[in-house]
C-alpha cells in the first residue's frame, strides 16, 4: 500500500534540505510513508516527522529528522526547537522543526553530517573524509 505525499514537491526548505544532503558520497533520495527520506544503504536525514497516534497530524511537516551522535541527543532535545519524532525517537533520531526560527543552514549541515557518519559504510565515511565537508 503507497502513502499519499505528505509534503509539497515546491517547498524551499525541503529544496535547501535536498541541496544539503545530496551532496554526501553515495546519497540518494527516496519517499517513504509519503516523506523525502535521504539515504546509501541507510537513511540518514528525513523532510517531516510525525507524532505518535497523530498521523494526519502536520505539525512537523516542515522538519528534517536526523540520527546525532548519542553524546549530543540530550542537550539538543533541551533546545525547544528539536523533538522526539513518533515511532523513530524511540531509536534515537530527533527532528529540528524548520518552521519555529529561521532555519541556520550551517547547523543543518553539521547535523546532516553527524547522521550521515552514524549511518554511513566506513568507505563513504572515508570518501567524505577526503573530500571536503559538503557546503551549502
Amino acid at each position: 500500500m503507497s502513502h499519499p505525499a505528505r509534503f509539497d514537491p515546491d517547498d524551499p526548505l525541503l529544496a535547501r534540505l535536498r541541496a544539503v544532503c545530496l551532496r554526501f558520497p553515495g546519497a540518494g533520495e527516496k519517499i517513504s510513508h509519503g516523506r523525502p527520506n535521504f539515504f546509501t544503504r541507510k537513511i540518514f536525514a528525513g523532510y517531516g516527522a510525525v507524532e505518535k497516534g497523530a498521523h494526519s497530524s502536520d505539525r512537523w511537516a516542515r522538519s528534517v529528522v536526523i540520527l546525532p551522535d548519542s553524546a549530543e541527543r540530550e542537550a539538543l532535545l533541551a533546545d525547544p526547537r528539536f523533538f522526539r519524532p513518533g515511532y523513530l525517537g524511540a531509536y534515537g533520531w530527533i527532528g529540528l522543526d524548520l518552521q519555529s526560527a529561521e532555519p541556520d543552514w550551517d547547523e543543518i549541515t553539521e547535523l546532516v553530517d553527524a547522521s550521515y557518519r552514524n549511518t554511513a559504510s566506513r568507505t563513504l565515511i572515508a570518501e567524505l573524509d577526503r573530500s571536503s565537508s559538503p557546503q551549502i
